[in-house]
């Protein structure tokens, strides 16, 4: 009997995100980067400042805290889909329009939320929220429900 098709969505164990297997390497690489900032808090204007590399993980020294578009700039950056942080109204011009096959940033001037892999990263429970993640408080998030993207703009990296 053959293997079974690999997942086409990632999955959540322990609030981290595992990435689906067919996911290109610049994926894995934005949900590794999401991952490292899952326990934080929000923090309103955390993981605005500038990045500045860590030689010896190549991601910038984490912040105490993270907003919305300051959680999703770090898991694109560590895609390497961003070179330094956006806000929410500056996302609204990043990319292409639309929905990505990978990778979609839905945005207005007020909040931002990523879906990554087809799991949602949001600083925000939204319209849905899981009995699991209700113990997890505010912060950047891997959620398992999607949300509504009424009154956001969808837009992704080329290619993704």
């Amino acid at each position: 009997m053959p293997p079974p098709p690999p997942a086409k969505r990632a999955k959540i164990v322990n609030g981290q995100a595992i990435p689906p297997a067919g996911a290109p390497a610049r994926v894995k690489k934005a949900i590794a980067a999401a991952n490292l900032i899952v326990t934080k808090p929000y923090l309103y204007g955390g993981g605005h400042k500038p990045y500045a590399k860590s030689k010896a993980s190549g991601m910038p020294a984490l912040d105490s805290g993270y907003d919305c578009s300051g959680g999703i700039s770090m898991a694109l950056f560590g895609g390497g889909f961003l070179k330094s942080p956006l806000d929410s109204s500056s996302f609204m011009s990043w990319g292409l329009a639309g929905e990505g096959r990978w990778i979609t940033v839905y945005t207005n001037p007020g909040h931002a939320y990523v879906v990554i892999g087809g799991l949602r990263f949001d600083t925000s429970g939204g319209d849905r929220v899981a009995p699991e993640e209700r113990a997890s408080g505010k912060g950047p998030r891997w959620r398992k429900y999607s949300r509504k993207p009424a009154g956001f703009q969808a837009r992704h990296p080329s290619r993704f």
